[in-house]
């Protein structure tokens, strides 16, 4: 692989501060709003920002013809599956710990790669697989007492990692005729009435006004976040190999456990430390070049 351009860096580093310091915000923001009702303002609020931003660019919002069926897959797991599950998630266990389950997404990007794709793996992404998945483990076994007694924290956590693997094979795999943010802006959409639908029949509608500490937090996700962000990380997904830019976030799970420390108090252990250390290392074995022979 080539050198990485100072682009991908910036757009890896934006998007690892916007995803990284948001999982405690899920926490703050569930205390007062039940999850479908919570993730369908966000919803509210990434679309608003994300009209603003498109009417700024004058970009079109056309779709590809025969693209519908990509986009509402993609949609589903990206957006849909992954906003209910981290939700949910955050409930059972800590934020931060939450956040690692849900990146073991690069893992899954490997398994499938190579078991559906027949993707070859060099010895050095594998390599950087394999320290990120030790990461990964050096961040649970501390937690894996709470993790037996809370399965549906590990269960809610696993399956949004998997599910935004399979959308973001689709993203990469699909020639989107070139849909640039409104890529990002339909899957909001899309996504909206399902769970707004689901808001309604299942927490009913509010009875009274989240606080303001609730209400920002709520917003800002949206805006930024869930707008900003995922705009990034489509943007990422196009420039890098779907391996490489999987294993590139496997540092917003570090600059979420260090969020809930300081926001939260949420504990930090020696693993967590040699986690953080790991999770450098993997990250330059992907994103850096071999030596040329």
């Amino acid at each position: 692989m080539s050198r990485v351009s100072p682009k991908v860096l910036a757009l890896l580093g934006a998007l690892t501060l916007m995803w990284g310091t948001n999982w405690p915000l899920f926490r703050i923001a569930l205390g007062e709003l039940p999850v479908l009702t919570f993730r369908t303002l966000v919803l509210s609020s990434g679309i608003l920002m994300m009209s603003a931003i498109l009417l700024v660019r004058r970009e079109s919002l056309a779709v590809p013809k025969g693209k519908w069926p990509a986009l509402l897959l993609a949609s589903t797991m990206n957006i849909g599956i992954w906003n209910i599950a981290t939700s949910f998630a955050v409930l059972y266990i800590p934020s931060g710990h939450a956040s690692v389950l849900a990146y073991t997404m690069p893992l899954w990007v490997a398994v499938l790669g190579f078991v559906v794709f027949g993707q070859k793996l060099t010895g050095r992404l594998l390599a950087a697989i394999l320290i990120g998945a030790g990461a990964v483990a050096a961040l649970m076994i501390p937690n894996f007492h709470s993790y037996a007694t809370a399965p549906a924290g590990l269960f809610w956590g696993l399956l949004a990692g998997f599910c935004w693997a399979v959308g973001t094979f689709v993203v990469k795999r699909t020639s989107w005729g070139g849909m640039g943010l409104s890529l990002t802006f339909w899957q909001l959409l899309l996504m909206l009435p399902p769970i707004a639908l689901g808001a309604l029949v299942f927490d009913g509608l509010p009875t009274r006004w989240p606080s303001t500490t609730v209400l920002a937090a709520t917003v800002y996700t949206g805006a930024i976040p869930m707008a900003l962000g995922t705009s990034a990380w489509f943007m990422l997904v196009k420039l890098l190999p779907a391996q490489v830019a999987a294993l590139s976030s496997i540092a917003i799970p570090i600059v979420a456990i260090v969020s809930g420390i300081l926001i939260l108090q949420e504990p930090l252990s020696a693993l967590q430390a040699v986690a953080i250390g790991s999770t450098v290392v993997s990250l330059w074995l992907a994103l850096m070049p071999g030596r040329q022979r």
